[in-house]
């Protein structure tokens, strides 16, 4: 439920931009009568409609989520604090200057602000944030906790890149789709291959043991 969870905003932007995408021209109609005010010039061209739809969609649900989770007396993690910040500035300035160039680099920014946390919590503090979170329930030599948290820190910074690639290299269209199936399929893969190597490491059979440790998903 907690990966539904996060996953929402991204799922959201992809039903949106694909259930507009065949209505370009209503899209564009939409848009303008609607949010007109939103935008520079306020009209919405019916080929920026679907990409302007899915993002304010993605704004309001991240918005949501943080709302929900006050109002529930429940912590709003840091990431969650850095998404709301990079998909209100990002797709803000995608929506004003009708160029989605701006919420394609969204998910690169939240992969490297993962990473980047990831690096300075043990680098500069010597906290592992990996062990903080999962260290109760996972026992592992410290060797093995800092090699995890760099494979993680490498991995977000490859994903930044690869969206990025993606974004540039291939329509649109591809990349709303690679932004949901492909980011989250890859970071899956991540985790079972971590989870087959922390596995050797994991307590003898009687004893508690627990799935290898993920810090959360790209949105």
């Amino acid at each position: 439920m907690k990966l539904l969870f996060d996953l929402l905003p991204v799922i959201l932007f992809f039903l949106t931009f694909r259930a507009t995408e065949s209505h370009k021209e209503w899209a564009g109609e939409f848009a303008t009568q609607h949010f007109g005010a939103l935008v520079s010039g306020g009209v919405v061209a019916a080929s920026e409609g679907p990409v302007m739809l899915a993002t304010l969609v993605t704004i309001a649900a991240t918005l949501c989520q943080v709302v929900y989770l006050k109002l529930r007396g429940r912590k709003v993690d840091l990431m969650l604090w850095i998404s709301l910040t990079l998909v209100t500035v990002l797709g803000g300035l995608t929506v004003w200057l009708h160029n989605e160039t701006f919420i394609k680099w969204k998910p690169s920014g939240l992969y490297w602000a993962f990473g980047l946390t990831l690096w300075i919590s043990q680098v500069l503090f010597r906290k592992n944030l990996l062990r903080s979170t999962m260290g109760d329930q996972l026992v592992l030599p410290d060797a093995i906790w800092q090699r995890l948290n760099f494979a993680w820190v490498g991995f977000f910074g490859m994903m930044g890149l690869l969206n990025l690639w993606v974004a540039y290299s291939f329509t649109t269209e591809t990349w709303v789709s690679f932004k949901l199936f492909g980011g989250t399929g890859l970071m899956l893969l991540f985790i079972l291959g971590q989870g087959l190597y922390v596995s050797k490491y994991m307590p003898e059979e009687g004893e508690a043991s627990t799935p290898a440790p993920g810090p959360g998903s790209g949105r």
